[in-house]
């Protein structure tokens, strides 16, 4: 059992990172405010004000663009998923599937929203949702199609030498080769989804989300709303990041990645 120097290994990695980060923040306190950037005690009073109560809710919009993006980053990882195990599996599907995607990754983001307010509704969540699947398609249909084509031929060799069905093949070479690279799409992903909807709700809809309440502050000239708003966005998306972290640590103890991490 290594757990004591395993956090003493932890914190001194960390702590160069978090000194930075203290300072920063005690420069700007002690810099002063301008006009669009507040004292970081003033953005933690707005968020404290307006959490649950005023005329920007904050835990309310807080938990409706979070549902939004988590939307989306399921609806873009099951659509990636299986693009991408069908373009892995069938070189036709590659010809047709692979320009579209890349085609589809090239377009601003912005051009979506409207596309989407118009089908779904500017006011239905599923609207910003889907923009939020768009961003999450594309680096997850990417990592499971170079995870899927990384095996290697010896392994599937010597699993056929020994009779096995291509389901076996699939469970115990295919997919566990696969699984880091859809971790990594999965990591890139949990912070896209977050962008896809908080931008997605700056084209309209409820006004009950962070999109609108960073708009709709902004032209208040409450800049301390307008960056409690975005401290939330900033922190959700490095939450979700370390819950893949976690997921990866569970799922795939076995891989280089992870335990060279705990070897440190």
């Amino acid at each position: 059992m290594r757990w004591p120097g395993r956090w003493q290994d932890t914190l001194l990695r960390y702590l160069p990172a978090v000194a930075v980060f203290v300072a920063v923040l005690a420069a700007w306190e002690l810099a002063g405010s301008s006009t669009v950037l507040p004292r970081p005690s003033a953005i933690g009073s707005a968020l404290v004000e307006n959490w649950s109560s005023g005329r920007w809710p904050l835990f309310e919009a807080a938990r409706n663009t979070l549902t939004e993006a988590l939307i989306g980053l399921g609806l873009g990882t099951m659509l990636g998923v299986l693009t991408g195990a069908a373009v892995a599996r069938w070189a036709t599907a590659r010809d047709a599937v692979l320009p579209i995607a890349i085609a589809a990754n090239a377009v601003p983001i912005i051009a979506f929203a409207p596309i989407m307010n118009l089908w779904f509704g500017a006011t239905n969540p599923l609207s910003k949702a889907a923009i939020a699947a768009v961003l999450v398609f594309f680096p997850i249909f990417i990592n499971v199609v170079r995870g899927l084509s990384a095996v290697d031929p010896a392994a599937i060799e010597l699993m056929r030498a020994f009779a096995a069905s291509e389901g076996a093949i699939l469970r115990k070479v295919r997919i566990p080769t696969a699984l880091p690279y859809f971790l990594t799409g999965l990591k890139v992903s949990t912070t896209l989804c977050l962008i896809g909807a908080i931008v997605g709700e700056y084209f309209g809809g409820a006004s009950d989300v962070i999109g609108r309440v960073v708009v709709q502050s902004a032209s208040a000239l409450r800049w301390d709303v307008t960056w409690a708003a975005i401290l939330f966005g900033a922190v959700a998306g490095i939450a979700l990041y370390l819950v893949v972290v976690g997921i990866e640590r569970v799922v795939i103890p076995w891989h280089a990645s992870v335990r060279g991490e705990e070897a440190r």
